[in-house]
């Protein structure tokens, strides 16, 4: 297998995805994508939780500025637009076919689960389903893997170049 998209978990960073979320962080691998000043924005799940059961979610959006952002975003019905744009326009198409397959060597970089083979998440690689997936992995991966995800995250009202962290959620110290 390959080497994880990013470094390891520390304590703090469980502490504070844990506080992203209202509950205990689970399985977490990694932090996958990082608010400027350093507190997670999307946490990396494992394939397969300690209970042992499959997790398709690889890259999950925590922060909760930018959940409420995408939340916001999807209530304005944009998803049939996506879903549209999918339908019709066959360089997006192959684009966001071409980020499933990204996602699934990423997930498959941490572990192999049968149960959960060629499904990614946020609706990849033929609807959209999810934006808050989509979104996770555009932070994850970068500006222009993931075609949907840039879209939403262009759109959000939430920017992952200004801290919008509450008190005491900061990476720093």
């Amino acid at each position: 297998m390959s080497t994880p998209p990013f470094g390891p978990v520390s304590e703090r960073d469980v502490e504070i995805v844990s506080a992203q979320l209202g509950r205990p962080a689970r399985n977490v691998v990694g932090i996958a994508a990082r608010c400027v000043c350093g507190a997670p924005t999307v946490v990396s799940t494992a394939p397969r939780l300690a209970d042992g059961t499959p997790f398709p979610t690889f890259y999950y959006l925590t922060h909760p500025a930018a959940t409420a952002a995408v939340s916001s975003l999807e209530a304005t019905q944009v998803m049939n637009e996506y879903n549209e744009l999918l339908a019709e326009d066959e360089a997006v198409r192959a684009d966001y076919a071409t980020a499933h397959t990204s996602y699934l060597a990423d997930r498959t970089s941490i572990a192999e689960v049968a149960e959960i083979d060629g499904i990614s998440a946020g609706g990849m690689p033929v609807r959209v389903k999810c934006l808050h997936a989509l979104v996770g992995h555009a932070l994850a991966a970068g500006p222009g893997v993931n075609p949907i995800g840039d879209l939403a995250l262009d759109r959000a009202s939430w920017s992952p170049e200004v801290c919008a962290c509450a008190d005491g959620q900061a990476g720093q110290g």
